[in-house]
């Protein structure tokens, strides 16, 4: 019966982010993969077997895992919202599955269903599953997996269960290096709950295992930190202590399920032309948020805080697996509390999911079998209550999403602007903003010839260096430039600097066509540069394409 309900709320969290992939466009971060897919590849680390390209490492600190994944993926599906995000949404998916497995062995299945119901609705976990921007889905998998692996082993004692549950671990550090935080964590809060009884299992033979089969799994990034001298050490190991602060209300807002709202969306301000409720699902979830009031937080933080109050009431296996989550928790979070540009985000944050709900689970389990029969029914009310808020906030990102559309991070104009760019008769495309060229790259297939072209722009002062640059975009027969709008850009300035500098040289900007999302928010600008001064002048030549406004 408790199998058959942990899979039904596996069922209900991919449902529910399948609602939702559609609603946001691909974002730069979460298509940067696809430089280990298409041509041109890049990366920080690249085998070459004659013409055949093989990446390892795509940052010094981000691996290949998910390139090798999407190989097969995109062959067979194509390129696309659904072909990105089904596979990570999968990966969350199975994610929840694996915790309620790992709680079942560690506190027994009372435990292990309150958790996974906790888990299936959080919305931080399922948009960050979703919207894989961190990325953060595989982290989650293969961590909790390896747990799931190295539980089985400490209970029948099977070696080739650690020797997984370490290769796994291996796997999760080359996916990306910050799982150093999670393993360390969760090995300080294995040994602090079992001093004794890990020392007696570890024979010479099985930690001779468990070090070569983590070997086996990191050694592309081992690889890479050879030859680049520790590159991944050098550009991630550095402290700083004045944003405990600030990392502390993200870990806040994460665990009540408001972070996103400020960087998924464009909040509650209409966009100019806002979707109204169209199909029955919309229906319904727009009068289920105006029945719940749009909350924009849930009552998880209050969960937490009631899960440490009643936590004395545990004994035994349960104790300790509260012991295990929260020394786990506290030393993941000081990790990157103390990290430079670690913690500040909700992609970081996630990574002590799923423990908080861990947490919350066996306490609230273990006290409910203080009540006798009435514990179930309490339990139940309790989870009730707690996964009812959940769903609430859930739904009001659903709302909003299909309302006013993303963030200009997340807009759907990309869509369009990838379509009409395949018709550009262009020789180069150069970005002079950031947010375009991993998305684009990802829906043509790597078939654009894009550019940077904003890195002199940052720049204070330019060096004759840099103006040659700047002077070859302009005059390059054939080129064109993409930014977002004067309103919308994020590296504010850089498009108005070039402009400048062109009209100093004799040429115009020429607009070719400005591209719209789906709400009607002008989003993107295509322009070419022209000879002649006419200050405002637009081209009459045909464009290729036409305006789109994402519909």
């Amino acid at each position: 019966m408790t199998r058959a309900l942990a899979i039904t709320l596996c069922v209900v969290f991919f449902l529910a982010g399948l609602s939702l992939i559609p609603l946001l466009g691909i974002q730069n971060d979460e298509a940067l993969f696809a430089y280990g897919v298409f041509r041109p590849r890049a990366g920080a680390y690249m085998l070459y077997f004659g013409a055949i390209e093989v990446p390892l490492m795509m940052m010094s600190y981000v691996g290949a895992l998910k390139s090798w994944i999407y190989l097969p993926v995109f062959a067979l599906f194509g390129t696309g919202v659904w072909s990105v995000r089904v596979p990570m949404l999968l990966a969350g998916a199975a994610g929840v599955w694996l915790f309620y497995v790992f709680l079942c062995r560690a506190a027994g299945e009372r435990a292990a269903v309150a958790g996974c119901a906790l888990l299936a609705v959080d919305a931080s976990y399922l948009l960050t599953a979703t919207f894989d921007w961190g990325p953060v889905a595989l982290q989650h998998l293969l961590v909790v997996g390896a747990l799931v692996l190295l539980a089985r082993f400490w209970q029948q004692r099977q070696e080739w269960a650690l020797a997984a549950g370490f290769l796994v671990f291996g796997l999760a550090l080359w996916d990306k290096a910050s799982a150093i935080w999670s393993l360390a964590g969760l090995a300080l809060g294995s040994v602090a709950v079992l001093p004794r009884e890990i020392p007696r299992a570890l024979t010479a033979r099985r930690v001779v295992v468990a070090a070569l089969a983590f070997i086996l799994g990191t050694m592309p990034l081992i690889a890479y930190n050879v030859r680049s001298r520790a590159q991944t050490f050098h550009d991630t190991v550095a402290g700083e202590t004045g944003g405990i602060g600030p990392k502390a209300r993200v870990l806040t807002r994460t665990a009540d399920g408001s972070l996103l709202f400020g960087w998924l969306l464009n909040g509650d301000a209409p966009a100019p032309h806002p979707s109204e409720p169209y199909t029955a699902l919309e229906r319904v979830s727009a009068a289920g948020a105006s029945l719940t009031g749009n909350p924009k937080s849930n009552l998880m933080l209050y969960a937490f805080g009631a899960a440490l109050l009643l936590a004395p009431l545990a004994s035994g296996h349960d104790r300790r697996a509260i012991q295990f989550a929260l020394i786990a928790m506290a030393a993941i979070w000081t990790q990157m509390a103390l990290t430079r540009n670690a913690g500040a985000g909700a992609h970081h944050a996630i990574l002590l999911w799923p423990l908080p709900q861990m947490v919350i689970a066996v306490s609230f389990a273990a006290a409910s079998r203080r009540l006798g029969r009435a514990g179930k029914p309490a339990l139940a009310a309790a989870l009730a209550i707690l996964m009812t808020s959940q769903l609430a906030v859930l739904n009001e990102y659903r709302v909003l999403m299909t309302r006013n559309g993303g963030a200009v991070n997340w807009t759907d104009a990309i869509d369009s602007l990838s379509s009409y760019l395949k018709t550009a008769p262009a020789r180069e495309i150069y970005c002079v903003d950031w947010g375009l060229l991993a998305g684009l790259h990802l829906l043509s297939r790597g078939q654009l010839p894009l550019v940077v072209g904003w890195e002199e722009l940052g720049k204070a002062e330019w060096t004759l260096a840099d103006r040659a640059r700047i002077t070859a975009m302009v005059a390059q027969p054939g080129a064109i430039f993409l930014g977002h709008t004067a309103d919308l850009e994020l590296f504010h300035g850089f498009a108005a600097r070039l402009e400048k500098f062109a009209e100093s040289l004799g040429y115009r900007r020429d607009l070719l066509t400005v591209i719209a999302d789906r709400h009607g928010r002008p989003t993107f600008e295509v322009y070419r540069f022209v000879a002649g001064t006419r200050d405002g002048a637009v081209s009459t030549a045909p464009s290729p394409g036409q305006t789109s406004n994402g519909r």
